[in-house]
């Protein structure tokens, strides 16, 4: 049985819908003849939902009726409005949000009335902004109430939580909001709150704190730090669950660690700072005092262990202490960084086991493969990045060594730019095959040849979770390779375009025939598949 709006209500009536219960089949008949909509397509939606995207095509209306509805539809007509970009009831819907908790990530999800799932698209600006308006309309209208008449907290919205957007970084979209966008609006809003002045003390209303994931480099840094400053006093709450910083000197770096509140923060991403040991040294006790930090990305910590100087080892101990300090840790990612021979070092120093690890070119030996196999990380490792590390030679054997270690729990592996050749990779598919709960395999920019794809290919056919490989393009598709061929080679140097037409065919066949046309083979590195630790 399913809820629906009587069908007496026309769209520009007053909008005070009657619920009443209704079979499927005669229900999902009748409004879907009313709309000129097959059965078929309708089924798409329920009947709730299609009630409210109807109850919601004129907007004043629909603003004056919400006094009147269930606080219980708010959630779908909330869904509704941003997907159609209904601004104006967005807009009435934040004002007068009846519940605590207004989340992205509970609201834009695939629900039971609706399978799109809003937070894997770019969202639209037109509906971002309108959300942002409403909350700042909703703040001033309690600050006039508060000096008349007593603030009812017991449904007042406290959060408004706007993390997990989209961050895919492909070209921009004018019609959506990226991360960055996101940042600059949020900022902007905190900084006007804090412009208007706050009420009196003992008749403010119930702060409103913010949850954003906050993206910042040089050009934003300066609002970005007046944002989080501006919000400490004031009635919108800046809270930063994620950070991500590129290219910040650091001093800037250091200056908003010390505006973030501990309490939030989910991850820090430090990328393209160039810090060097030294540099490093002075932001990770800053890093560190957020101890029940789940996520650390680390880039570009230059400091060549085959060449220590005593300046460079006192650095890395003291590194090394300061990571020692975290106690809920799960995800280190420490890339383009000279680890060689030190892994052990490092992930020693670590009070639990990770999840996911990313070493990403950081020239790694073969003991320091061999001490990871053997670390208590190894049983508990759900995603692992490898690429830009020489897997082909003596490192072959502890990289199966390590597979088959973290073969039980691993759904995760980039092996990009890795060197692995057909010979490596024959070797190696015994133990990958293993990992029977793998979805994702990364090996873009290693020098396979269609026959080791093929062999690839029927070989994971046992791998029944496997959604999404990352494939290079052949070594058959390229004019006078020089072998082995650099990753650089790979990566710049033409390839023939009819050939490669003729090896997607043959591997879209294999798939079917295997009846595995559900797993995605592509060569595509810069789409949305590689997943986040924290949706795994």
């Amino acid at each position: 049985m399913l809820l629906t709006v009587e069908p007496s209500l026309h769209p520009h009536s007053h909008p005070t819908p009657i619920l009443q219960q209704t079979s499927k089949s005669a229900g999902t008949q009748y409004w879907a003849a009313s709309w000129g909509l097959s059965a078929q397509s309708s089924t798409m939606h329920t009947l709730v939902f299609l009630s409210t995207r109807q109850v919601l095509q004129c907007q004043p209306a629909a603003c004056q009726a919400l006094p009147l509805l269930p606080r219980e539809l708010f959630p779908l007509l909330f869904k509704v409005a941003f997907m159609d970009k209904k601004t104006a009831v967005l807009r009435e819907l934040v004002h007068t949000w009846p519940f605590p908790l207004l989340s992205f990530q509970q609201l834009l999800q695939e629900c039971a009335h609706c399978s799109r799932a809003l937070l894997q698209e770019r969202l639209s600006t037109e509906s971002m902004q309108a959300v942002i308006l409403g909350l700042t309309a909703r703040i001033h209208a309690r600050e006039a109430e508060a000096g008349t008449q007593p603030v009812c907290r017991k449904h007042t919205l406290r959060v408004l939580d706007m993390t997990g957007l989209l961050d895919d970084g492909v070209e921009q979209d004018p019609g959506t909001m990226s991360m960055w966008d996101c940042t600059a609006a949020v900022a902007r809003t905190c900084i006007a709150q804090q412009q208007v002045g706050t009420a009196k003390p003992g008749l403010s209303p119930v702060p409103v704190e913010i949850r954003v994931d906050l993206r910042v480099n040089r050009a934003s840094y300066t609002f970005l730090r007046e944002a989080l400053q501006s919000s400490v006093d004031s009635l919108l709450r800046l809270c930063c669950r994620d950070l991500r910083a590129e290219d910040l000197p650091m001093r800037n770096t250091v200056a908003l660690l010390q505006l973030l509140d501990a309490g939030c923060l989910r991850r820090i991403d430090l990328r393209f700072n160039n810090l060097g040991l030294r540099g490093l040294s002075v932001i990770i006790p800053h890093v560190a005092r957020f101890q029940h930090l789940a996520s650390l990305r680390l880039h570009y910590v230059h400091g060549d262990s085959r060449q220590p100087s005593v300046d460079g080892e006192d650095n890395f101990r003291y590194f090394l202490a300061q990571m020692g300090r975290f106690i809920c840790l799960r995800e280190l990612s420490i890339g383009s960084s000279l680890l060689s021979g030190r892994l052990d070092q490092l992930l020693s120093t670590l009070q639990r086991p990770l999840e996911s690890l990313e070493l990403a070119f950081c020239a790694l030996l073969p003991e320091d493969l061999r001490f990871l196999a053997q670390s208590s990380h190894a049983a508990h490792l759900k995603k692992l990045d490898l690429s830009g590390n020489d897997l082909s030679g003596n490192q072959l054997t502890p990289f199966q060594g390590l597979l088959q270690a973290v073969a039980a729990t691993l759904l995760h592996l980039e092996l990009t730019e890795c060197q692995i050749a057909d010979a490596q990779l024959l070797a190696t598919l015994p133990t990958l095959t293993r990992c029977a709960s793998l979805r994702y395999l990364g090996l873009y920019g290693n020098p396979l040849s269609m026959a080791g794809l093929k062999e690839l290919l029927r070989d994971s056919v046992i791998q029944a979770e496997l959604r999404t490989v990352v494939h290079p393009f052949p070594v058959d598709c390229y004019e006078g390779l020089p072998w082995p061929p650099p990753a650089s080679v790979l990566l710049e140097a033409s390839i023939n375009e009819e050939k490669f037409a003729r090896v997607e065919a043959e591997l879209h066949q294999l798939l079917l025939a295997s009846g595995r046309a559900h797993v995605l083979w592509t060569t595509d590195i810069y789409g949305r598949l590689a997943a986040d630790y924290f949706n795994l």
